[in-house]
Parts: structure tokens; C-alpha cells; sequence
């Protein structure tokens, strides 16, 4: 150490080893080489930061492949700058593939950002919970059915993506389903894992609609793994059908001027047939819960009774 120490020394005191310096400057290619490497080292962080920095640093290492060839005429010079811009290059290639490989679908990303985003989940969750739907964006045209009362098997979770869809029970109109908002959540919460049901419901597509589906297993197998992805979905899941009980109240109130409990097992039926006077046979048959909400809320509830609201 002590050896390495005086020789850098002795080198200092003797000075320069150069015999002469060159009277003229280098040529335009080494100054503009030098300035984008200036501009690559003052690159930030993030994706974009890492492009910033390795696009300087290229163009700059390949401006010095240019000088070394034709006017440094050194081979070294020229091996080394391509060797550095070539491994940029190789860099640049690998963030590219990245990003590519990130992207996502426009349905998915417009999803992401209008559902997920705002509740700041990582972008890895959500790819985790779009991998389960396999990716597939599902079609409904004009009037057609995702369910029929009595008689579509419960299996699935659906997301609208876009459109509109009509839900009624009986023929009789009780609220829509706007994009963003889970086709059957009240059906999905109503069973057990292990259980099997119907719907209670018929779902119309009033326009032309997308959603997208997780098959009911391949859902709770996730939610089994995934405890971070469970509560998100037990969250969603909570508000959506809590939506939906505001909307069949909020009907009621315009129909009879009274609001109830959204607790209240029975809200659903006062919305039946037997509301406009029908006598005891459809008054039986109105017993029949609209929506399967009605299961899920009344689980270990007593009853409440209405409260009414003078109209204004």
C-alpha cells in the first residue's frame, strides 16, 4: 500500500507526462458526445427516469464510437464506447419489454383506474385478480338475459364494464346496474362456498354491455390464498350491495313516501305486487325475497319498523 502511495506521488511532483499539448480543439462529435452524457447523468428515477438516462447515455457513447474512429483514431476508445452503448442499448430493450409486459388491456386499465386505483392497490394485486377472469371481457347484446329467475345456477361474479342492465323480479322493475358496479353480489354473498342457488332475479341487458367474470371456484380459491385480496373483495362487494338496498329504498320513498331500515328483511316484499292492493294469492306469491340482499342483511337481524317521512 505504502509503495502505491509513493508512486502516485512521485507521478504528482514530476507532473504531467505529456510532451506537448495539442494546440486545437477536438471536433464538434466529442463536445456533443460529452453534452448528452451530462444530460444522461442528470437522470431521475422511476421507468421514465430510466429511459431518460439510458437514452442520453447511448446516443453519447455512440457519438464517442464516432469521434474515437474518426479522429481520436484510437481502437480502444472506439471498443469500449460501443462496448458501454451497446449495454445501454441492451438496457433500454429490457425496460421496453418491461412496460410491454405490464400493459395492460384498455377494459382492465380503465377498470383499474376508475375501481382499484383510488383505493391505492398495487398493480400486482390487481393483475393477480385479472388473471382469475383469465383476461376475457364478456358481450350482452340488446335484451339479452345474464340470468333468469329460478333458473341460472349461481357460479360466477360479474363486473358491468360498460352498459346498462335491467334487474326485475316477477316482470316487475326494481332497480339498474351501471358500469362499475357487480352484476350479482347479493347472489354471491347469500351462499357458502360449498353451497349451490339460483337467482331470485332476472338480469336484462338494456344496451349493448361488457362485463367481465371470475368463475365461482377459481374466485375462492383466490380469496382462500389471498387475505389482502379477501377483505378488498368483502369491501366492494359490502358497498355494491349496500348501493343497491339505498336504491330499492330510495323507490320506496317515491312510491309511498316512507323510508325503511335497509336492515328490514321484508323491504323487498313491500316493493311486490301486493304494494298496489292485489289480493291474498299475489300477496303469497310477493313473499318470494326480490333480491337475494334481502338473505344476506336479515342474517341474525330483528326487524325494524319504518319510519315515515313527511313529504316536504
Amino acid at each position: 500500500m505504502s509503495t502505491n502511495s509513493s508512486t502516485v506521488g512521485q507521478l504528482l511532483l514530476q507532473g504531467s507526462a505529456c510532451i506537448s499539448w495539442k494546440q486545437d480543439v477536438e471536433g464538434a462529435v466529442y463536445h456533443l458526445a460529452n453534452c448528452l452524457l451530462l444530460l444522461g447523468f442528470m437522470g431521475g428515477s422511476g421507468v421514465y427516469g430510466c429511459f431518460y438516462l439510458f437514452g442520453f447515455l447511448s446516443a453519447g457513447y455512440l457519438c464517442c464510437v464516432l469521434w474515437g474512429w474518426f479522429s481520436a483514431c484510437g481502437v480502444d476508445i472506439v471498443l469500449w464506447s460501443f462496448l458501454l452503448a451497446l449495454v445501454c442499448l441492451l438496457q433500454l430493450a429490457h425496460l421496453v419489454y418491461r412496460l410491454r409486459e405490464d400493459t395492460l388491456p384498455e377494459e382492465f386499465d380503465l377498470l383499474y383506474k376508475a375501481l382499484y386505483l383510488p383505493l391505492q392497490v398495487p398493480l400486482q394485486t390487481y393483475k393477480e385478480i385479472v388473471h382469475c377472469c383469465e383476461e376475457q371481457v364478456l358481450t350482452l347484446a340488446t335484451e339479452q338475459t345474464y340470468a333468469v329467475e329460478g333458473e341460472t345456477p349461481i357460479n360466477r361474479l360479474s363486473l358491468l364494464l360498460s352498459g346498462r342492465v335491467r334487474v326485475s323480479q316477477d316482470g316487475q322493475f326494481l332497480h339498474y346496474i351501471f358500469p362499475y358496479q357487480f352484476m350479482d353480489s347479493p347472489e354471491w354473498e347469500s351462499l357458502q362456498p360449498s353451497e349451490d342457488g339460483v337467482f331470485q332475479v332476472t338480469l336484462t341487458a338494456e344496451t349493448s354491455c361488457s362485463y367481465i367474470s371470475w368463475p365461482r371456484k377459481s374466485l375462492h380459491l383466490l380469496l382462500t390464498k389471498e387475505r389482502y385480496i379477501s377483505c378488498l373483495f368483502s369491501a366492494l362487494l359490502g358497498y355494491d350491495i349496500s348501493e343497491k338496498l339505498y336504491t330499492l329504498n330510495d323507490k320506496l320513498f317515491a312510491k309511498f313516501g316512507l323510508r325503511f331500515d335497509i336492515r328490514l328483511p321484508s323491504l323487498y316484499h313491500v316493493l311486490g305486487p301486493t304494494a298496489a292492493g292485489a289480493g291474498p294469492e299475489s300477496e303469497k306469491a310477493s313473499r318470494i325475497p326480490l333480491q337475494s340482499c334481502s338473505q344476506v342483511i336479515s342474517r341474525g337481524q330483528a326487524p325494524l319498523a319504518p319510519t315515515h317521512t313527511p313529504e316536504l
